[in-house]
């Protein structure tokens, strides 16, 4: 048994039955990772010797939680006291945070172990940093947690923070093949984490079972995340092609369609859905919102090293500060209006399944676009990445679930439920048949 490869609540079962110790668990994961990361590099910073501390002193101590004794990595944008929180940026190299941040604290306080910082884009925007995805390393892992994603997909570590203001975490999780939760906008404390526009940012969370989604959103959230989902219910679920279908590409559209039919199969209910006409230029929204964020966030470090930012970057904020507060206002406004109003769009369907994102991880360096996560982040509702297949290359495809604002727990339910009996689709069968 390589204890690397186990989900965090396959081990968390070992750990309580004391068939495996913290320690062994622990030190399998930095195995693996000195083993990797130079290829994939997707931790920044580690540091073995606190590490197997912090696993001992799990081992020796009264156990907290269901991840008690569970090595969990952290996206370096957000604050770490014993680990450096250098934002993916020369600018901010060497910089020390006094404290963890809630998220880091509340998972120490359950027994968590911290493996180390997780790399991210610049700034969690676009720009690429050093990881590559596990299964080719000539392509991209995503961003901006693209070292989550890549890390939890290599059995590095069984869990990991990311976080999203656009697409940063559904993105690297369906490039990588992992389940990512980004939960329901506001609902747990974002303290020590870099804020770029507070409307959007949302902590999230990656991991290789939705059970795990479960017990470690439990945690961070403080509240009970862990529903099944009833066997009398019959899920009905809403095939959304959104707004943005034409920048799907073949594989990806013929992945969702083709999910929603094995979901037919499974005996659930599966009908086309269509968003209001009033949602179809949220995309522009979010932009015009975000960029403004980011002007206003990023102020400090523009003004005194803009030398250090990519052009990509420069470009964002400068976009940002052309902003009117007269066009901020009239976004947000919409923006606003549409998030109230969301829940209602939903209708009697239990959720919505959409693209993750355009297709399967592309060649290169640049993060992939992240055109099928914005609208959602926008209206601030949970979605759930499903690793559903793989595309005529091999990559892993995923398909998005969405459901209410604040209705995270039975999204989690119905993902579980949806996923328990499902044969993962490969596409490019199914295309050549079509041919």
């Amino acid at each position: 048994m390589k204890l690397e490869t186990l989900t965090a609540s396959q081990a968390a079962k070992l750990l309580e039955s004391k068939e495996v110790s913290s320690v062994e668990l622990t030190q399998a994961c930095l195995e693996r990772i000195e083993l990797r990361n130079e290829q994939v590099g997707a931790f920044v910073h580690t540091d073995p010797e606190f590490s197997l501390q912090q696993a001992a002193l799990a081992d020796s101590g009264k156990r907290r939680s269901s991840l008690h004794g569970i090595p969990f990595g952290v996206k370096d944008v957000i604050d770490t006291k014993d680990f450096l929180t250098e934002r993916g940026t020369p600018i901010h190299t060497g910089r020390q945070p006094a404290v963890d941040a809630k998220c880091v604290q509340l998972m120490r306080e359950a027994g968590g172990v911290l493996l180390g910082k997780l790399v991210s884009t610049e700034y969690a925007m676009f720009t690429p940093n050093e990881t590559r995805h596990p299964l080719d390393l000539t392509r991209t892992a995503g961003g901006s947690s693209s070292g989550t994603g890549a890390a939890v997909a290599d059995n590095m570590v069984p869990i990991g923070f990311g976080n999203q203001t656009a697409g940063s975490l559904i993105r690297p999780a369906a490039y990588c093949g992992v389940y990512g939760l980004k939960p329901t906008h506001g609902t747990t404390d974002g303290a020590g984490i870099l804020p770029l526009q507070l409307y959007f940012d949302t902590l999230g969370y990656m991991a290789r079972s939705i059970e795990d989604l479960q017990y470690f959103y439990s945690i961070v959230s403080q509240d009970q995340q862990c529903k099944v989902w009833s066997e009398n219910k019959r899920p009905k679920i809403g095939l959304c092609q959104t707004f943005q279908w034409s920048f799907a590409e073949k594989e990806s559209q013929a992945m969702l369609l083709k999910t929603g039919e094995q979901f037919e199969q499974l005996g659930y209910e599966v009908i086309p859905f269509e968003l209001p006409e009033s949602y179809s230029n949220l995309v522009a929204v979010h932009r015009r919102i975000l960029y403004k964020g980011i002007s206003d966030s990023l102020a400090k470090d523009y003004e005194f090293s803009a030398d250090q930012m990519s052009e990509g970057l420069l470009e964002v904020v400068r976009e940002g500060q052309r902003c009117t507060d007269e066009a901020f206002i009239t976004a947000f406004r919409l923006a606003d209006a549409c998030r109230t109003e969301v829940n209602e769009i939903f209708g009697d369907l239990d959720g919505i399944i959409c693209p993750s994102t355009p297709g399967e991880a592309p060649e290169g360096w640049g993060t992939g676009s992240p055109i099928f996560q914005v609208m959602w982040t926008l209206l601030g509702v949970p979605c759930l990445n499903l690793p559903v297949g793989f595309g005529p290359n091999q990559m892993p495809l995923g398909v998005q679930l969405i459901a209410r604002r604040y209705d995270d727990a039975n999204l989690l339910a119905l993902g579980d439920h949806l996923m328990r009996n499902f044969i993962s689709i490969e596409i490019e069968s199914f295309l050549s048949a079509e041919n």
